[in-house]
Order: structure tokens, then C-alpha cells, then sequence
């Protein structure tokens, strides 16, 4: 695509890049500005999402105090954030606003917003190599500092929230084959859930676990859960060496707590689906746009920590076979069990219905798992009394090539 934007484009991306790498974030913004101005771009705003992907907030600089903010379900920022693509409109007084998406082909992290005169194909496509650009520039500035982070919260976070968090991996995995999206809340105040995902040689690995309690401790031991199924992981234990070891990890550091947890693999050139279950709700299975009832319902094993997992040949490791398009859930009982002010829960039906009905209408993954946390939380009057997690595998091999194997 820089081959497209000519040498002036070129020019500004390369001394954006170079910059950057000194730039602190707060310096951001006056950076981008200069890069667009070369292109005749009048003015270049960064807006992040905040924690919960309710609103997208400007980055502001030592010229703009003011921190604007666009509701995600109801402008058109927040449009070209849901559906990752271009959004443009009149600008007050003369010429375009254009709402470019910043994401890294997989997670999302805001819009940029570009006031010029015209929109012509040049401008265009140094628009779109300006906001992947600024994407990878942002997500490894956040590792860096914590101005972003600050930004994208707004309200106080728990301790108990904040070592969960910081655990946790993006939200958005994506590779051949595959996706795993994921969403949790209170997003501020959770205790005990937590998730994980990643890719390994061909295999997606996915985990949602829930600690007994809601306090500092609930979230010790599913970060500690999540180490030991990490460590387990990249020692490339296979699915019962890695419950068994974070049991035994568990019931060794916090011999009064428990953790239910399910442990998640799917082979991708295969779609064969292993797991294990510790007391947990078992997954869900979506195909053709139906629930599949019960098609994943196992024996389950008690709970990790208890002690009961580590003697004879350990816990038993289910599996099924998938077909292409099918969709798995693995949730808390956070998620069913949410009440309403008159006591109604939101159950099984909604949870399942609110997914096949938003991903039979086109919507991508992670946009309907945003929606369907939202919809959870206000069913809930906003408090939840139980964290609620929600982690959605898609399994989507190749039609031209089904048997073959995605380098990951």
C-alpha cells in the first residue's frame, strides 16, 4: 500500500515510525498531526476505546486538554469502531470528517479521526497505512507506560480487578482456520473469572476459569491458575498433566479455596475438540445457527484445588469432533445466572439466542460478544453480583484447502 501513497506519504509514515520510538504518549497526537499535515490533512485525533468498549475518548496533547468522547452504540465513530471500516461525513463549516478503525487485524483499540478538504485515493490509502501504523505504535506504547491504560478507564479499579487484568490476553485472537473472542465483567470490579487463549503449532488453547470468592484472593488464585496453565502449557504437557499440576498448585497454596475451570484445545486442521471440566458449566456447542443441546455435556470432576485430581491416570479428557462453522462457548454461571430488579434471570435461551441471532446477521465475533455482555449488564441494572465471562472459539477451515495445516 505505500506504494500508493506516494513519496510525500512515504516520507510522513517512515518519520512517524522513527519519532515515535522516542516519543513519549503524550506525543503522540502532535506526531500524527504532522504526518497528515504533510499530506494536506487539516487536523488527526486519536480516540481509544475505554475498558468496557462503551465510549471512544481522545488523546489529548499539550494543545488540547479536552477529552471528547463518542458513545460506541451511538455515533459514527462508534460505527466505523463496530464494524471496523471507513466512516465519512461533513465537516462543520467545510470539507470531510473521516473516521478511520485502529486495529491490528484482530483487537480493536479506537478510531482516528482526519479533518481534510477532500477525499481523493491518495488520501485515502495514507489514511488507512496512518492508522494501521498508529495501531502498532499505541498497543506497544501501552506495554511501556501507563498513560493509555489510564486513559481507557473510567471509573476506579479493585486491586482484586487490576492483578486479573493483568494477566489476561487480548481479548482477540485470530489466525487461519480460527477465532477465539473473549469478554469479562464487572470489568472494574471482577474477582475470581479470568480467560486465556493462544495458538501453538496448530493448536488453538483456550481456558475460562472461576475462583471461588469475590475478593483479593478469588483473583490470587485464578492468576495463579492461569500460570500454572501456562507454564503446563509451554512445557507442552498434554491436557490432564495440565489440570493435574494446577490443582495440586492450588490446593498447595490456598488449601481453603477451590477454582472451577474448563481447559480447551482445538487441533485446527483437524476441528477434533479436547477438554477437561472442574466443576464447571459445561460448554456449549452452536451449529448451523441452533444450540446443539447437551452435545458437550460430560461427567465432571470436582473442582480444582480440592485435592482429587492428581492420583491414578488423572482427570479424563473428552473430545468431539467439530464441523466446519461450528461455534463453542465457554462461559461462569455469572452469564445465566444475571437477574433483573424482579428477580428474572437471563438464562440459557437469551445467552444462546442473543449469539445466533447477531452471527446469522453477518456480525463479526467480537462485536456480538460486546453487545451480548452489554446486554447482560443492563438486564442486571448495571451491578453485577457474579462475574461473568465469556469466551467464543470459531472453528472455519479452508473450503479450498480443508486438510491443511495454518502455520501459527
Amino acid at each position: 500500500m505505500t506504494d500508493e501513497i506516494g513519496l510525500d506519504g512515504r516520507r510522513a509514515l517512515d518519520a512517524l515510525m522513527h519519532l515515535a520510538e522516542r516519543a513519549g504518549p503524550a506525543e503522540l497526537t502532535e506526531l500524527v498531526r504532522r504526518a497528515a499535515a504533510s499530506m494536506g490533512i487539516r487536523d488527526a485525533t486519536i480516540f481509544l476505546t475505554d475498558l468496557q468498549q462503551d465510549v471512544l475518548i481522545a488523546v489529548s496533547d499539550a494543545k488540547t486538554h479536552e477529552q471528547r468522547r463518542y458513545a460506541i452504540d451511538d455515533s459514527l465513530p462508534g460505527w466505523a469502531y463496530r464494524s471496523t471500516s471507513i466512516r465519512v461525513s461533513e465537516c462543520e463549516g467545510q470539507g470531510l470528517l473521516v473516521w478511520l478503525p485502529l486495529h491490528d487485524g484482530v483487537e480493536r483499540i479506537g478510531v482516528l479521526r482526519l479533518e481534510c478538504g477532500a477525499l481523493d485515493a491518495p488520501t485515502l490509502r495514507f489514511g488507512r497505512s496512518l492508522a494501521a501504523l498508529l495501531t502498532l505504535i499505541v498497543l506497544t506504547k501501552n506495554a511501556r507506560s501507563d498513560s493509555f491504560e489510564r486513559l481507557q478507564r473510567i471509573q476506579p479499579m479493585s486491586l482484586a480487578a487490576e492483578m486479573v487484568w493483568a494477566f489476561l490476553p487480548p481479548r482477540t485472537l485470530k489466525a487461519p482456520y480460527t477465532t477465539s473472542c473473549a469478554v469479562l465483567e464487572p470489568a472494574y470490579d471482577v474477582g475470581g473469572d479470568a480467560f486465556d487463549h493462544t495458538l501453538i503449532d496448530g493448536v488453538l488453547h483456550a481456558t475460562i476459569l472461576d475462583a471461588m470468592g469475590h475478593d483479593l484472593l478469588a483473583g490470587l488464585i485464578s492468576s495463579v491458575a492461569m500460570a500454572g496453565c501456562r507454564n503446563s502449557r509451554r512445557a507442552d504437557a498434554d491436557l490432564s498433566e495440565l489440570t493435574k499440576l494446577v490443582d495440586r498448585t492450588i490446593a498447595d497454596t490456598f488449601p481453603d479455596r477451590y477454582c472451577t475451570a474448563v481447559f480447551a484445545r482445538i487441533e485446527l486442521r483437524s476441528g477434533e475438540l479436547t477438554w477437561t471440566n472442574c466443576g464447571h458449566p459445561a460448554p456449549l456447542l452452536i451449529r448451523d445457527q441452533r444450540l446443539m443441546p447437551d452435545a458437550l455435556e460430560r461427567p465432571t470432576m470436582p473442582p480444582l484445588g480440592l485435592g482429587e485430581l492428581s492420583g491414578g491416570d488423572g482427570p479424563p479428557v473428552h473430545s468431539h469432533r467439530l464441523e466446519p462453522g461450528d461455534r463453542i462457548l465457554l462461559y461462569t454461571d455469572g452469564v445465566t445466572d444475571a437477574r433483573s430488579a424482579s428477580g428474572q434471570r437471563f438464562g440459557l435461551d437469551n445467552f444462546a439466542d442473543f449469539l445466533i441471532r447477531a452471527t446469522a446477521a453477518g456480525e463479526p465475533a467480537y462485536e456480538a460478544l460486546r453487545r451480548l455482555i452489554h446486554a447482560i449488564l443492563a438486564h442486571h441494572d448495571q451491578r453485577l453480583t457474579d462475574d461473568a465471562s465469556i469466551v467464543l472459539l470459531e472453528w472455519q477451515p479452508s473450503h479450498e484447502h480443508p486438510a491443511a495445516t495454518p502455520v501459527l
